[in-house]
């Protein structure tokens, strides 16, 4: 188990990369255009111009989230200081099987979704995030 230092520091580092200007624009567009309505439009979104969006969130969420899930990093003071995986989170859960399945990676964003469930009350989070992104999206 990681040290608070340890944890400090690389909740730091890692709250560093978000700041790289193209990872900046692709979860600004996730978190505000990204709201499939079905996993038709998941994919149709996901296999169009912001291919590379999707995949850049998904796959820095899922590897900050294995910093956890290995011990390198301590879940409650992750969560704490990056709370934005929890609305990522809430976007695609409704779609992962599907996303699992299609795939064929049965173990596609794993951590991501060890994270956010592990932390209490993520069911009722999840749920009033997805509300409050489909009201969002209707403005």
């Amino acid at each position: 188990m990681a040290t608070p230092f340890e944890s400090a520091s690389l909740n730091l580092r890692l709250f560093e990369l978000r700041r790289e200007p193209v990872l900046r624009e692709a979860r600004a567009w996730f978190l505000t255009h990204f709201n499939p309505a079905s996993f038709d439009e998941l994919m149709a979104v996901a296999g169009g111009e912001h291919n590379a969006f999707f995949r850049m969130v998904l796959g820095y969420w899922d590897m900050a989230a294995s910093m956890v899930t290995f011990g390198a990093i301590d879940a409650e003071m992750f969560r704490a200081a990056h709370s934005e995986i929890v609305g990522t989170f809430a976007k695609i859960e409704p779609y992962l099987e599907q996303l699992r399945e299609v795939s064929g990676v049965p173990d596609f964003l794993v951590h991501l979704e060890q994270v956010v469930r592990g932390m209490p009350g993520a069911s009722e989070r999840l749920e009033a995030l997805r509300q409050q992104f489909k009201a969002a999206a209707r403005h």
